[in-house]
């Protein structure tokens, strides 16, 4: 197996996606075991992530796969040398480095730039916050208030063997207790009785507070997950629209809403009008997508210093065109999974002063814990909420607008 893990290993390190390149090579061996294929799955996810902190190991920034296993098995999990060296196909161990690495990036295993942008962002809780990183997230649901109860779904799970726990911020949302299960083959998800979404982003459509009857807009729609918790919380009446640009997303959209039986949802395939006149509109924007990094071992190494600039000119069109199409006394949620000030506060200031009719409000005044604020907009992270990072602001315009 070694030749099989190595050519994966060097494949992600050369900068292809883990997920891509493990569903590849699971294909092309087909005759694994099971138990050879976890290791290879934890090889290549365990090594694309710590690669920094495994350099530092070696004394060796560009050491080979077999050595970064070697690092790995030995260094971090606590295997023995001999047999460290023996799994990763060494004729015999090498030399590790002892102590603490010198700096957040080699201790995290970050790009160095992308550490020194946390440290700016958050300050003594950078370390907290990188270290929530190196941590899976948990596998979150939200419920279809629609067709189910929270309590009624977490005991129709735990009768198709799924155990659950309710969540701490989300009033929808239930986290998976022990292994991750095939939620797919689970006939609760093809009854639409769930979908899979972080707690995180759940709170950023029920800042929209939607409701019966009106007209609302998700114009950043993507596959549809908030969408669809918008047209439940609307109980399936008034007008539910939304846009994207992938259109095979939007056909995934309209699949997904009848599955959880939304009769009410408008696919948009050209960006809406001005002068809509919608009551509320979420715009969760493309953004560098920080605040999801522990959802893949090698996210953070296939970005660059420019992710944390190349989306804010698409970031303030969207939020101008929301601006445009809500109507006075309307609201507007303008939301990203990312910790970047230049693509959250400064985008919604930059907004606010050109558009003297908003004014921004507190997020989920009456039910957001105080908790779950910073500087009067919503910010959660993993390490304060067990979430992924999202940010919103929720705008309001003037009833004279």
């Amino acid at each position: 197996m070694g030749p099989v893990v190595s050519d994966a290993l060097a494949r992600v390190l050369s900068g292809d996606p883990a997920e891509r390149v493990l569903d590849r090579t699971l294909r092309a061996h087909r005759d694994l075991t099971r138990e050879g294929r976890q290791a290879l799955k934890e090889a290549v996810f365990n090594v694309g992530l710590w690669r920094r902190r495994l350099g530092f190991l070696l004394d060796s920034p560009d050491a080979p796969p077999s050595q970064l296993l070697f690092a790995l098995l030995h260094g971090l999990v606590g295997v023995s040398a001999p047999e460290a060296a023996s799994w990763a196909g060494l004729e015999a161990p090498v030399p590790l480095r002892t102590g603490t690495p010198p700096s957040l990036a080699l201790q995290a295993s970050l790009p160095d730039w992308l550490a020194d942008h946390f440290i700016q962002e958050l300050g003594p809780e950078a370390d907290d916050f990188c270290s929530h990183l190196n941590v899976p997230g948990p596998i979150t649901l939200r419920v279809n208030p629609a067709r189910i109860s929270r309590e009624a779904l977490a005991a129709r799970l735990a009768s198709e063997g799924v155990p659950t726990r309710p969540g701490s911020w989300s009033p929808l949302a239930l986290h998976v207790d022990g292994p991750r299960p095939n939620l797919y083959a689970l006939p609760s998800l093809r009854e639409g009785l769930f979908e899979v979404q972080d707690e995180g982003s759940q709170l950023l459509g029920l800042l929209v507070e939607a409701r019966p009857g009106e007209t609302v807009l998700d114009l950043c729609a993507g596959a549809g997950g908030k969408t669809l918790q918008l047209g439940a919380a609307m109980a399936d009446s008034g007008r539910l629209m939304a846009y994207d640009p992938d259109g095979e997303r939007l056909d995934r959209l309209q699949q997904r809403a009848s599955r959880a039986g939304l009769t009410r949802v408008q696919v948009l395939r050209t960006p809406p009008a001005p002068g809509l006149n919608a009551d509320r509109v979420l715009a969760d924007v493309p953004c560098s997508e920080l605040g999801s990094l522990r959802r893949g071992p090698d996210l953070r190494f296939r970005l660059t210093p420019d992710s944390l600039s190349q989306h804010a000119a698409i970031q303030r069109d969207i939020l101008a065109r929301a601006g445009d199409v809500v109507r006075p006394g309307g609201r507007v949620v303008y939301a990203t999974c990312t910790v970047n000030r230049a693509e959250n506060q400064d985008v919604v200031e930059d907004f606010l002063r050109s558009r003297p009719d908003f004014h921004s409000v507190r997020p989920g005044s009456g039910w957001l814990p105080d908790a779950c604020l910073q500087d009067g907009f919503l910010f959660v992270t993993p390490h304060r909420h067990g979430t992924d990072g999202f940010f919103a602001a929720v705008l309001e315009r003037s009833s004279k607008g």
